[in-house]
């Protein structure tokens, strides 16, 4: 991959001393070069000064803006990380699942075990529930995912020759009764359907290759970057993506997008929902366990239209450091630090160092680019592995490049990235995608899935590179700038470069600027849980109630359950009575930590939680607790629990679960 600027500077790229890239015409190939120059694999690039263009190709054409795409900074970035490497970096271990693996690996993360267990017997009671109330509320292209890794699953079996059944797709999802797919059928063996739904959520089986576009993807959007596009929350993305199948066949889309000018993104807005937008960290533990099992389902569904193919790495277990700052695992070091400061979410030394850096001011010019001395910076990192907990450290003599440079060696320096390794594919996959909108989705739902330790991590790092180009009249780092010199940091992290070649490091490069760049634009959309997901928790809840009561039922005498029928009848059509025909509707708001233990609320339409909050605090006098503390949850129902966005109404919030308690409570956000 060979590139000119105005000035004449070629970039050959990295060269390894054992493995070569193609001689390139025009451009003196890698045998021509100094062996005695150092490798890739230590961290250098080749520069060749030229007067003219290699075999009279145009020079390489940065957009004129500043804020254009700029990657001589992050092959520079990438030299730096090489002078600063500390010694040979720990290989990291990454195995390739074997065949079958992936897909049985997939259906345990979905919590679909239910479909190839040998037998039903040998399932915990409770997951079978979980995952019979899964099945019903999925979307035809998430079933059609689940489909597909339960086909694959059984054909790996029949190679293998296992004796335990995984169960025929026909019998998972049953088409309703005198459907056309019911008379058709699926014959064993043969490649699952993709199931194409519109906007709405209706739709008509089609094939996975009709449903792509005959395997074109389809146009980039065509509305101005800098434009206000509606992003929906409220319909499956994956649902959302066959609505483009067939726009353009032929057309490489990837052209496209690439053709776009880089500085201008689209402007991406949500429409106002009035049950309120759920924030990652607003949801219980056990719901947020089934958002993730969705999201894991919805992310591979939204490939899967886009015929995108991706698999989980998986690492091998190796010797990790269980001490110190730099180079430990990040759920090892959130835990020594909450055992310092309970509650901490994300690292010490990594909040320090984003403090420092804007306490002296994000003025500083090149401030990220611009790397500190490497032989300095590694004595700070000697001298805050033994200071830093003994809060002797000299901070007010530590530079701002150089405490940027040591903010970098961290987050590389973990053993495993923020992004994980499980995910790394999926990651560098979602530049794929034919539309900006629908990377933004996968974006959204990949964050979803990332370990709570690394999303916390990475949302304060994203909030810190979004301060950083605000002030970039001064410092003179743009979004993009950012962008590209921090992706080779998240990207290529310890151990990394050395399991890729050449090539696959010059085609990641922009595609991972790309990445993150789109990671601090978006970075409010991206921490935010589709609606979508969170009707289907709703849903699962909804069913897994009524299968609980449906089992204890099972065991009544006939006559008995016909009574508790006829008894309940009644409370219910009073209930019903009381909720919709009282010209005056409350609700009663509880606030068992505070003296005002609960209050009366009348509804209206316009009523917020918002509202609710400011009246508590104006009647209770006592509350010491600052407002930005303070929250509404939603309990019970169809939801765990919900800390509610204040714009929510509330009048459509009962409608949605009129079964719901309110409660204020005191959180940490």
């Amino acid at each position: 991959m060979n590139r000119q600027d105005a000035k004449g500077v070629v970039l050959t790229g990295y060269y390894s001393n054992s493995e070569s890239l193609p001689p390139q015409p025009g451009v003196n190939s890698v045998e021509e070069a100094d062996p005695s120059v150092p490798s890739r694999r230590t961290g250098h690039y080749n520069v060749q000064n030229r007067s003219k263009n290699a075999a009279g190709k145009p020079p390489y054409n940065r957009c004129n803006s500043q804020d254009s795409l700029d990657m001589d900074a992050f092959w520079k970035e990438v030299e730096s990380i090489g002078e600063s490497d500390t010694g040979p970096q720990e290989e990291v271990q990454l195995k390739v699942p074997d065949e079958g693996e992936h897909e049985e690996a997939w259906l345990t993360a979905a919590g679909l075990t239910l479909l190839f267990q040998e037998s039903e017997s040998e399932l915990d009671p409770d997951a079978s529930e979980d995952s019979k109330a899964m099945l019903s509320t999925l979307t035809r292209t998430q079933a059609a995912a689940v489909e597909k890794r339960v086909e694959l699953l059984k054909q790996t079996m029949r190679k293998k020759n296992k004796q335990y059944q995984v169960p025929d797709v026909r019998e998972i999802f049953k088409p309703p009764p005198g459907s056309a797919a019911q008379s058709e059928g699926t014959q064993p063996g043969d490649e699952p359907q993709a199931l194409e739904r519109s906007e709405n959520g209706k739709g008509d089986v089609a094939s996975s290759d009709e449903a792509i576009g005959n395997g074109a993807y389809p146009p980039a959007d065509q509305s101005a970057p800098d434009s206000e596009q509606d992003l929906n929350l409220e319909v499956s993305f994956a649902e959302q993506a066959l609505s483009y199948r067939g726009r353009s066949k032929g057309v490489d889309s990837l052209s496209l997008r690439e053709s776009q000018a880089d500085d201008r993104l689209p402007n991406f807005k949500v429409p106002p929902d009035k049950t309120g937008r759920t924030k990652i960290g607003d949801l219980a533990p056990q719901d947020m366990k089934m958002v993730r099992r969705l999201v894991l389902i919805e992310m591979t569904a939204l490939f899967d239209t886009a015929r995108i193919d991706w698999k989980c790495n998986k690492v091998v277990k190796q010797k990790e450091k269980e001490s110190g700052l730099f180079g430990v695992p990040l759920a090892t070091l959130l835990e020594q630090d909450q055992r310092r400061v309970p509650g901490t979410k994300v690292p010490l030394i990594l909040q320090r160092l984003i403090s420092h850096i804007e306490a002296e001011g994000l003025d500083t010019e090149g401030l990220l680019r611009i790397p500190g001395a490497a032989g300095r910076v590694k004595v700070l990192c000697q001298e805050l592995e033994a200071k830093f907990y003994e809060d002797t450290f000299r901070w007010e003599t530590l530079k701002q490049h150089d405490a940027a440079s040591l903010l970098k060696f961290f987050i590389r320096e973990l053993p495993h990235p923020l992004i994980t390794v499980e995910y790394l594919n999926a990651f560098i996959a979602v530049l794929k995608l034919p539309t900006k909108k629908q990377q933004l989705q996968a974006l959204n739902l990949l964050v979803l899935l990332l370990p709570e330790s690394s999303r916390d991590t990475l949302k304060a790092l994203m909030e810190f590179f979004q301060r950083v180009t605000d002030h970039m009249e001064q410092n003179k780092m743009s979004l993009n700038n950012v962008a590209v010199v921090m992706a080779p940091n998240i990207f290529m992290f310890k151990g990394f470069r050395t399991k890729i070649s050449e090539q696959q490091e010059f085609s990641m490069a922009a595609g991972t600027a790309s990445i993150v760049r789109l990671l601090i634009q978006y970075q409010n959309i991206l921490w935010t849980i589709p609606k979508f997901i969170i009707n289907q928790v709703r849903e699962q809840n909804t069913e897994k109630q009524k299968q609980k009561k449906a089992s204890k039922e099972k065991g009544m005498k006939r006559l008995l359950k016909k009574m508790t029928q006829d008894r309940d009848k009644p409370d219910k059509q009073e209930r019903s009575a009381t909720e919709n025909d009282s010209p005056q509707g409350f609700i009663r708001v509880q606030a068992p930590e505070f003296s005002k233990v609960s209050m009366a609320v009348q509804l209206t339409e316009d009523l917020q939680a918002s509202d609710i909050l400011a009246r508590f605090l104006s009647q209770d006098s006592s509350v010491s607790v600052k407002r930005e503390d303070l929250c509404l949850y939603e309990i019970g129902g169809n939801i765990k629990e919900r800390c509610l966005d204040e714009e929510a109404y509330m009048k459509a919030l009962l409608e949605l679960n009129p079964s719901a308690e309110w409660v204020i409570r005191a959180t940490q956000r």
